[in-house]
């Protein structure tokens, strides 16, 4: 007999991988992890320069919950001026085969997205 799942109560318990998409998959999570991932260390100058319309303060937001969440290591340099650079950590390393996953999809499958909303957005009524 099947337990029936009451995903209003828990929505964990309906999918049990919202709250690792909610960490990962957030609006510029994911391209700062990437930029982390593929360029090594950086600064914050240099991460929002690779990563383009990301503010100021959104990519400091983002930064600040990367930091905490352990996906980042975050290293201040007591000099003057003050520095202050950003690295990917072996947490955040760990996701490299998921993301190498959905390139992979993307790759093989965009287009066939692509054309899917083509034919839907054609069609009368929509």
């Amino acid at each position: 007999m099947e337990m029936e799942i009451d995903a209003s109560s828990s929505p964990e318990l309906a999918c049990p991988i919202a709250p690792v998409l909610d960490i990962v998959f957030s609006r510029w999570t994911t391209p700062i992890l990437w930029t982390l991932h593929m360029h090594g260390r950086q600064r914050f100058v240099e991460v929002q320069r690779r990563i383009g319309s990301v503010t100021p303060k959104v990519l400091t937001q983002r930064l600040r919950q990367l930091e905490r969440d352990g996906l980042i290591v975050r290293t201040y340099h007591a000099e003057v001026p003050p520095r202050v650079e950003y690295e990917i950590s072996e947490l955040g390393r760990s996701l490299a085969p998921v993301f190498a996953h959905l390139t992979d999809w993307a790759t093989a499958n965009l287009p066939q997205v692509a054309r899917a909303r083509e034919e839907y957005d054609g069609r009368p009524g929509q």
